[in-house]
């Protein structure tokens, strides 16, 4: 199955105990295909998505985990940036980017609001990550590991509703949009997850790295575009 989205409804439906579907003729507008995120998100909470994976076991990344890694943050808030997995430091603590990645992504939000006149501090955005278990030695998650935990994901944006979201790295970038794409093609540009306007910009751990300088000016611009389209 090539369709990155009818993957991600199957994977949903499954993870509810629902193991088969009925295939109807397709209709002449695949426009008018529901979106069962969409159609189930009216009732659908936060706190019910988090009861709902309750200690997840569905993949094979709960076995060396900690805590699961929910998110943090304004649930109410238009703007969520997602990452693509807990550190060592999420795994123990239980909440995201709270290690050198996350402390470097806090001066960020907060430096380029302040620069732009923009009255904004972390705790009043949203923020997740594509997998809530911290893959083993930091490796990126495998695509079953995405695609299980993906669900969640949709489901935490579905209920958000922000106006736009900010994808840090190419593991949140895929999730979301469905491409192999990498950072440096993606970002600049806007993109859509579900009509949600989704700016690609570099993942904090990379910018850390010495040899990486460049990208810290451009990740600084990615930012200061997704923050004026939501705050201006």
């Amino acid at each position: 199955m090539s369709n990155p989205a009818l993957r991600q409804i199957l994977a949903f439906y499954r993870d509810l105990g629902i193991t088969e579907l009925y295939l109807a003729p397709p209709p002449t507008m695949p426009e008018q295909l529901p979106n069962p995120l969409t159609v189930l998100s009216g009732d659908d909470t936060l706190d019910l998505i988090r009861q709902d994976m309750g200690e997840c076991t569905r993949c094979r990344l709960h076995a060396g985990r900690n805590k699961i890694v929910f998110g943090s943050g304004n649930p109410a808030s238009p703007l969520v940036f997602v990452g693509e997995g807990p550190g060592a430091d999420e795994d123990a603590q239980g909440l995201p980017f709270v290690g050198r990645a996350g402390q470097l992504l806090t001066q960020m939000i907060e430096g380029t609001a302040k620069k732009e006149g923009i009255p904004v501090v972390r705790d009043q955005v949203y923020i997740c990550n594509v997998v809530k278990c911290r893959p083993p030695e930091n490796r990126t998650p495998e695509p079953d590991e995405m695609q299980t935990c993906g669900q969640f994901l949709f489901r935490q944006l579905m209920v958000i509703r922000p106006k736009a979201i900010c994808a840090l790295g190419s593991t949140a970038a895929k999730a979301l949009l469905g491409t192999r794409d990498g950072v440096m093609k993606l970002r600049g540009s806007w993109h859509k997850w579900n009509d949600i306007p989704v700016i690609v910009t570099f993942h904090p751990s990379y910018l850390l790295r010495p040899y990486n300088q460049n990208a810290k000016r451009e990740a600084w611009e990615d930012l200061k575009k997704v923050l004026h389209y939501v705050y201006d």
